[in-house]
């Protein structure tokens, strides 16, 4: 059973789920948007991304991101994805991931965009 994320409940009250490609890209989302040390039994789990969207953005914050996310995704997803093409792009008060990668189950290769911005 994966459950959706955000948590939220069904329209039968329960807690929501979703499919396996769905959960995937949760899980890619919540190691994105999640700082280090905000999991009790996972300290070293996520990106940073949050932390350095305040830093002043400039195609040096974009590349260090690119190799952190990658690394991450690496450890943290790597039994089920292989990233194809990541791309970290920093415009204005924003910061875009755009992602493709392979569902190593199924061989499915999927593309997806990010965004997080200083104003949201």
């Amino acid at each position: 059973m994966n459950i959706d994320f955000p948590y939220h409940f069904d329209s039968r009250g329960r807690t929501a789920t979703t499919d396996d490609n769905d959960h995937i890209r949760d899980m890619i989302e919540q190691f994105l948007f999640t700082n280090s040390g905000e999991r009790v039994n996972r300290p070293d789990f996520g990106s940073g991304l949050m932390q350095l969207i305040f830093a002043p953005n400039s195609p040096e914050l974009a590349s260090t991101l690119q190799f952190t996310i990658q690394a991450g995704l690496q450890q943290w997803l790597g039994d089920l994805i292989e990233v194809q093409a990541l791309e970290v792009v920093s415009e204005d008060a924003s910061i875009r991931v755009d992602i493709s990668y392979m569902v190593r189950r199924t061989q499915e290769v999927t593309t997806t965009s990010f965004v997080r911005s200083t104003t949201s």
